[in-house]
């Protein structure tokens, strides 16, 4: 008897279970592809979107030759005195629920961030929506302006940005190492910055692309100063953040330019403190191939090849010391996290000074020890283009 009570029981719990009463369809959702802030006054910020639309890649409307022509995405801003009361008045003027799970560009406008980015951030990482893992730029001039450009290459300006950002030409922030950098013993943080490329048309200001120009450097959360591309790289070899790239370098003595590719890269950075003065060793070892030679050398003989082992090993210590002189003497910024290594091994002698770090770090002597090898000199023995007599062989 008990049997037979526990069936109807058992089937009434099942189809308590079943059904999709909380679903959202995706015809009801506003896809964000990009994200953009800007300040407007003392008081209030603006909030910019750039939406997917989805009847832009309808296959039907393609097949008749209207789809291609119609936008991928369109631009809505709202004005509020932080993000969430933007974007609960922009929700207010959309008909359909703002959806963020597939964005995976935010852009701080240039003014905005020398006022300050931590109150986004807090918005960004405290809100259940947002991706971790999306990219983080400042923008120079106004960000929003990056969501109007209708590139040629691609979809939308920010699929060109995600992509540039996923070329590791420059520094890849995400929102996640972002906040890790402005919680840091630092206190500093770095963005790379984008510009709008000039169009090739006047007629056609928007038929243009965002690239890459730099780093911005953000001290307490604000943007304190810039890096130009030169020194980014600069401070990615110090970082260990190098992985693709292309340095070319001239000898002392010869003739042309060599290009590799660097195909291994390790920086240690061991930090000292001695009678004390403190002190940090930059040891830098990479290893690449040679992808032209512009020189009249054999780069398969051994002693040739030093040549431009050392004339690589050179390039690189004079970009790592110059950019330690930028964050040093002129931007006074901690880009590279000493701060941690110091606290991690002297934690003792770093709590003294952390609260005055600003004033600490422009005065560590920094040591470097730069090791460079080139591995393999390519598919040809000799330079190409030039007669077999003229090619030094020692």
């Amino acid at each position: 008897m008990k049997r037979v009570l526990l069936i109807p029981i058992i089937f009434l719990c099942t189809l308590s279970l079943v059904g999709c009463w909380d679903r959202i369809e995706i015809n009801d959702l506003a896809i964000l592809t990009a994200v953009a802030f800007d300040k407007v006054n003392e008081k209030e910020i603006e909030l910019s979107v750039q939406v997917f639309v989805p009847r832009s890649l309808s296959n039907s409307n393609a097949s008749i030759g209207v789809g291609g022509n119609l936008p991928t995405t369109l631009m809505r801003t709202t004005k509020g005195v932080n993000v969430a009361d933007a974007l609960s008045k922009m929700q207010a003027n959309l008909p359909r629920t703002i959806f963020w799970g597939h964005c995976k560009i935010y852009m701080f406008g240039e003014e905005l961030a020398k006022q300050g980015i931590v109150e986004m951030v807090d918005f960004l990482t405290r809100h259940p929506e947002p991706r971790n893992r999306a990219f983080m730029l400042v923008s120079k001039g106004k960000a929003k302006e990056m969501l109007k450009l209708t590139p040629r290459l691609e979809m939308n300006s920010a699929e060109v940005v995600r992509k540039l950002t996923g070329l590791e030409v420059s520094m890849e922030v995400t929102l996640l190492k972002l906040q890790k950098m402005l919680e840091g013993s630092a206190g500093t943080a770095v963005i790379p910055m984008i510009s709008i490329m000039p169009p090739e048309k006047k007629s056609q200001p928007l038929k243009t692309t965002p690239y890459l120009i730099g780093t911005a450097v953000f001290k307490q959360g604000k943007m304190s100063g810039m890096l130009s591309e030169r020194y980014t790289r600069g401070a990615m070899w110090i970082r260990n953040e190098i992985s693709t790239t292309t340095v070319t370098v001239k000898a002392k003595g010869v003739k042309g330019f060599v290009s590799l590719n660097p195909i291994r890269e390790v920086t240690k950075l061991e930090p000292i403190i001695e009678n004390g003065k403190w002190k940090m060793v930059v040891e830098v070892e990479t290893e690449g191939d040679l992808i032209q030679n512009g020189t009249n050398l054999n780069l398969t003989v051994l002693k040739l090849m030093k040549i431009m082992e050392t004339a690589l090993r050179d390039d690189i210590d004079a970009r790592v010391k110059s950019t330690l002189k930028v964050a040093q003497k002129d931007l006074k910024a901690d880009i590279f996290d000493f701060a941690t290594h110091f606290r991690r091994k002297y934690p003792k002698e770093f709590a003294a000074v952390k609260d005055r770090w600003e004033q600490v770090f422009p005065n560590i002597e920094v040591e470097t020890k730069i090791k460079a090898y080139i591995r393999r000199p390519g598919l040809t023995t000799i330079p190409g283009g030039i007669p077999e007599s003229e090619v030094r062989e020692k």
